[in-house]
């Protein structure tokens, strides 16, 4: 497998370097994104990107969780367009038609991976959203298609030796785990962005003053 720089890739540099985003929704099991989290920060995602709802389980993180950072989006066409704007191809992990092995790094830049149901894989609205796919090759009888958070680590490995990641530096039999960040928000729940902060502030100044005008005007209505 070749890196970028064994490929002609630009030589990285902070401004260089390709980044890498995780695109969690309808994972059925909630277990799976405490130990997606986990895969997400050993693998240097810059960000994982949760459709739906802003809560999710930490069971299986081990404490990693605190390391990622989560950013929430009400709609998968939310999210894409947000990430798109980022100048981040939206990739596909599914076996289908089309879709490339993922060992031949089939990357151009900063990247989305969208993981799919652990039963049904990628429904069609996100195969529709999505850019380009990838697969991962099985070469044993006894299995359809790998756990979510397994083939996710698979895929984020692929594309961390690809852009040229730097290792984490080792200390005995483990990699060094950096000083906890302090936490924002509640364990298990993705805070509310500025931006999404002033709007609902705005929204509840809004609502407080048709309240005001609505009780302005029920004097008049027994005049």
């Amino acid at each position: 497998m070749e890196s970028r720089a064994d490929s002609g890739g630009e030589a990285s540099t902070s401004q260089t370097v390709p980044e890498c985003y995780l695109i969690v929704h309808n994972v059925a099991k909630k277990h799976n994104i405490g130990t997606l989290a986990r895969c997400a920060t050993a693998f240097n995602v810059k960000q994982l990107c949760l459709v739906g709802s802003r809560q999710f389980n930490t069971f299986g993180a081990h404490g990693a969780s605190d390391y990622v950072d989560f950013r929430h989006y009400p709609t998968l066409e939310d999210c894409v367009q947000d990430l798109k704007s980022k100048g981040c191809a939206i990739v596909g992990v599914e076996i289908m038609e089309g879709a490339q092995p993922v060992h031949r790094c089939p990357f151009t830049g900063s990247t989305a991976f969208m993981l799919g149901n652990e039963g049904h894989g990628l429904t069609p609205k996100q195969i529709s959203l999505c850019d380009s796919f990838v697969y991962i090759q099985q070469y044993g009888a006894g299995t359809a298609s790998l756990n979510v958070a397994v083939a996710a680590s698979i895929v984020l490995h692929h594309f961390a030796l690809w852009a040229g990641y730097q290792e984490r530096q080792r200390q005995g039999q483990k990699f060094v785990v950096a000083d906890r960040p302090a936490r924002t928000a509640p364990r298990g729940f993705v805070p509310l962005t500025p931006e999404e902060q002033a709007a609902e502030r705005a929204r509840r100044a809004a609502r407080a003053a048709d309240a005001d005008a609505d009780a302005a005007a029920l004097p008049a209505l027994f005049e």
